[in-house]
Parts: C-alpha cells; sequence; structure tokens
C-alpha cells in the first residue's frame, strides 16, 4: 500500500488541483472582463460567425495590459485589454484581431481549453510524486529534476496544441472570406507587440512555436488546399 500511496496522492490532487483551478480561472475573467461591443469589429466577428453557422460569436475583453488572447475553459473567448489597445492604436488591424479570436475559438473547438487545465493539475500531481519518489532516491536533486520533466511535458503539448488552433483559424479564416494573410502578418509583428524575444530561447522550452514555424506550417497548409483544389 505504501508504494503506491504516491500515485493515489498524485490522483486525487490532480482532481482537487483541476477544480481549484477551474474555479479561480472563472472566478478572475468574471471579475475582470466585459463584453467587447466595438463596432468596427461588429462585420468581421459577423463573418466568422456565419463560417461557423452561428448566431453571433461573443468575446469579452479580459482587463490587463500584456498582449493576448485566451480562452477559458467554459468555452468562452477574451482578448485582452493590452491587446485590444493596440488594435486601436492602429498597431493591429481587425482582421488581425480576429485571426486571433478564430484562433481561440480552435481551443475551445479542438477541446484544448478543458484539456490544459486538466494538464496543468496533473503535471502538478506528477510534479509532486516524482518529487517525492526522486526526493528518497537524489536527495536535493529530485525536486530540480522533477520540475524539469514536467515542465518539458508541458511545453511540448502547448506547441502541439497551438499549432492545431492555427490550422483551425486558417480553415475559419479562409471559410469567412478574409483569408490566412492577416494571421500570417500577426505573427511576423508578435513579438514586436509582446515584448518578447522568443529568438533566445530554444524552441523545445518554449510554449508556444516560432514565428517561423508557424508561419511555415501556415504556408503548408495553403499550398495544400491549392492542390487539392486544382
Amino acid at each position: 500500500m505504501l508504494k503506491i500511496a504516491p500515485i493515489l496522492f498524485a490522483i486525487l490532487y490532480a482532481l482537487a488541483m483541476y477544480r481549484f483551478s477551474a474555479w479561480r480561472t472563472g472566478k478572475e475573467l468574471d471579475q475582470k472582463s466585459t463584453e467587447l461591443a466595438d463596432p468596427g469589429l461588429r462585420e468581421i466577428l459577423t463573418r466568422l460567425a456565419r463560417a461557423l453557422d452561428v448566431p453571433r460569436i461573443k468575446v469579452h475583453i479580459y482587463e490587463i495590459d500584456p498582449v493576448n488572447g485566451l480562452a477559458a475553459p467554459d468555452g468562452r473567448i477574451f482578448i485582452t485589454r493590452g491587446f485590444y489597445r493596440k488594435y486601436r492604436n492602429g498597431e493591429v488591424t481587425g482582421e488581425e484581431l480576429a485571426s486571433v479570436i478564430a484562433h481561440e475559438l480552435g481551443h475551445v473547438a479542438l477541446g484544448h481549453s478543458r484539456r490544459r487545465m486538466i494538464d496543468f493539475s496533473g503535471q502538478n500531481a506528477i510534479r509532486a510524486a516524482l518529487a517525492m519518489v526522486l526526493g528518497r532516491i537524489i536527495p536535493g536533486l529530485g525536486v530540480w529534476i522533477a520540475n524539469a520533466v514536467t515542465s518539458l511535458l508541458a511545453a511540448r503539448l502547448s506547441r502541439s496544441d497551438e499549432f492545431e488552433a492555427d490550422a483551425y483559424a486558417a480553415a475559419l479564416l479562409t471559410k469567412a472570406g478574409i483569408g490566412v494573410a492577416p494571421q500570417k502578418s500577426l505573427f511576423s509583428k508578435l513579438e514586436a507587440l509582446t515584448g518578447a524575444r522568443a529568438g533566445a530561447v530554444p524552441a523545445w522550452l518554449m510554449s508556444h512555436p516560432k514565428t517561423e514555424e508557424r508561419i511555415a506550417a501556415l504556408e503548408a497548409l495553403e499550398t495544400r488546399w491549392e492542390t487539392t483544389r486544382g
């Protein structure tokens, strides 16, 4: 029984963390968000809604400054106030902002949002269990190894999700008559918008793929679609 105690502890911890994380995330978003109501974006969002055959696409503004978009586990779509400010300042076009919304819709449609919350909870549980086991075998280094292993696993899963959401967004934008060009143009300016310096970080440690890899994947999709149509 003592041998499987870390595994049982990990499972119970993961379940508790999932429920707590989902509750905390929902509460945070409820308190710090308002519905987006921008006349300039209405027509673009209508085109996305028609492409999805839904009455409307509801987007919320999350009142924080970092430039980002996110999809909540409950299916709601958010862009940050910082991102919306870039749009209002003319640094981001309406079509480029639509590509972010389409990307987040992809996370929802493909089940990434809920799975990420589960994965996050599970990774914390794995980290705790590994740290407990390895701490006995390699005192002092066990916790460090457990953190490194779970961080690498999380980064790999996240990069895979991003590629899938990019492909979903590309298909949706194309169906809506917007095309993939705004998606690629946004990627080319994303590092400047966010203040990130992705090139200084090894790709296998990043939670998002490198910009050039994302653009290349989109161009490969376009080529495949053109060949199929031809």
